[in-house]
């Protein structure tokens, strides 16, 4: 049995729903069923409740699991959720924890959920179990969130400068995992994973403006501009305090290397942001509400 946590976020459900295509039977952790009615109807899988913040609550999800899919949400409580699950899964005998990281997860990061990433994959590999680290670089499904922007004023507004970030899609993160927790060979393994190439911003308007058929710019903003926008809009300080870290960061060209391992894992091309941005032409004109990031 496989174990997925983190199943109704967005990674979540493009892994269970690439298992469940692949006819492998999978368990799926979420706090609330009453949430999960769509996961439920998908083939081979099974729903489970319980909530990483209370590890007295994982025993039962975690019985006769052989792997486990380590995700949860980018927030304060990341690194103890992280860590409950490691110890009540190797107290449960899980054999394989594979876990979603970032890709820069180094513990003197100026980014705190990078240095949370680094910590915890250091508690995985202490456990006793077996572990694979996805290191993930920016998912491209992040510019949803510059729908709204986009549709307002026909620009994105992102502290960025011109540094370039090779972001990668959900679907291929989630055809690597399903591969990963289905076969052997991926044991004590790192694996850094982006897309085939690394973007200004301006080039993602340009290739966003292709795909919608309406012209998008990118606005650069000063990081304490952005900053503010982001607490004006109602998101909680910590989160913009962690964003604000992030794109410093990312200016410092921190996630603009192409790795090639997403290749190698897919045995095939990661998809582009083309590819990604054709797809998703309704989201980005404001045809079709986003899917929640």
């Amino acid at each position: 049995m496989i174990l997925v946590t983190g199943a109704t976020g967005v990674n979540g459900k493009a892994l269970l729903s690439r298992l469940s295509a692949n006819h492998v039977a999978v368990r799926a952790l979420v706090r609330n069923p009453a949430k999960a009615e769509a996961l439920a109807a998908l083939p081979h899988v099974e729903i489970a409740q319980g909530d990483m913040a209370r590890p007295e609550t994982l025993a039962a999800a975690l019985r006769d699991v052989d792997r486990a899919m380590l995700i949860s949400s980018s927030d304060p409580m990341m690194l103890d959720v992280q860590s409950n699950f490691i110890d009540a899964a190797a107290k449960a005998g899980v054999r394989h924890v594979v876990k979603l990281s970032g890709i820069m997860p180094e513990l003197d990061s100026a980014f705190r959920f990078a240095r949370m990433h680094g910590e915890i994959e250091k508690r995985l590999e202490a456990s006793g179990m077996a572990f694979t680290h996805l290191r993930a670089g920016e998912f491209m499904t992040a510019y949803f969130r510059q729908v709204p922007s986009i549709g307002a004023k026909g620009a994105m507004f992102l502290p960025m400068e011109d540094a370039r970030i090779a972001s990668i899609d959900v679907a291929d993160i989630a055809e690597i995992a399903a591969s990963v927790l289905t076969s052997s060979g991926h044991e004590g393994k790192t694996y850094p994973l982006t897309g085939p190439q690394a973007l200004t911003m301006t080039e993602v308007a340009e290739k966003l403006s292709t795909a919608t058929g309406k012209t998008i710019r990118y606005i650069n903003v000063p990081p304490e501009a952005a900053r503010q926008a982001q607490l004006a809009n109602g998101m909680p300080p910590y989160l913009a305090d962690a964003l604000f870290e992030l794109f410093a960061e990312r200016r410092n060209g921190k996630e603009a290397k192409v790795w090639p391992d997403a290749a190698t894992l897919l045995g095939r091309p990661p998809s582009s942001f083309d590819e990604f941005a054709q797809r998703n032409a309704a989201v980005f004109r404001g045809d079709v509400p986003p899917p929640n990031v």
